[in-house]
């Protein structure tokens, strides 16, 4: 089983990355905590990985901590929900909102993420809420979300977070009103930073 890959980062994109570790091409789906939390393209990365095997498909999944590697594998141990739902959960909450909220029985926030209707979210709530760590102090969990830019001066970059969010299943009106806030915050911002802040933006909403 690999567990781990340490190495450099050959390609960096919205679905995933490509890291190099001796010479051999790992391709690692991440989510977009994730993403956001990995250096620039060329720099040595370091991921946590779970390799998830089926009959007709091998797909390596990688992760920034252990406690997001924790959340994805009890996600995916949950009835219903395959690794990329899982990704997809990761990706709207980080692993200390999804511990958060399962603690605290919080179906609302757990919906707020595209692909989670109701009986998802109480499923996940009743299988796994003696299984999270309980969050210390309060009950909300910090969020790992950041900063941004401008849409006119960067329409490629509010394309791809927009598209991106799309993607995750947000609807386009929502996914371009939050990249529109994100992009205001901050004007020389990173697509990462920019995807971080509107991500930040919807769950607030």
């Amino acid at each position: 089983m690999i567990a781990r890959l340490s190495g450099t980062l050959i390609d960096k994109t919205l679905d995933g990355v490509l890291v190099d570790v001796g010479g051999v091409g790992y391709q690692v789906s991440v989510s977009l905590n994730t993403l956001t939390a990995l250096p620039a393209v060329g720099h040595k990365a370091e991921l946590l990985t779970h390799l998830h095997v089926r009959e007709d498909a091998m797909q390596l999944f990688g992760f920034a901590t252990k406690d997001e590697r924790r959340a994805f594998e009890l996600c995916i141990a949950v009835s219903g929900i395959g690794p990329k739902l899982a990704i997809g959960l990761l990706s709207g909450l980080d692993a200390a909102g999804l511990f958060a909220a399962v603690a605290g029985e919080d179906v609302a926030r757990l919906r707020k993420v595209p692909g989670i209707g109701p009986k998802t979210a109480e499923r996940l709530i009743l299988e796994l809420r003696d299984k999270v760590p309980r969050p210390e102090g309060s009950g909300k969990a910090k969020a790992t979300r950041a900063t941004a830019s401008d849409k006119p001066a960067q329409g490629g970059v509010f394309a791809d977070v927009a598209g991106a969010l799309v993607n995750l299943g947000y609807r386009p009106a929502d996914a371009e009103r939050a990249t529109d806030q994100a992009l205001l915050q901050k004007p020389d911002a990173q697509i990462e930073e920019v995807l971080r802040a509107a991500l930040r933006a919807l769950q607030r909403d």
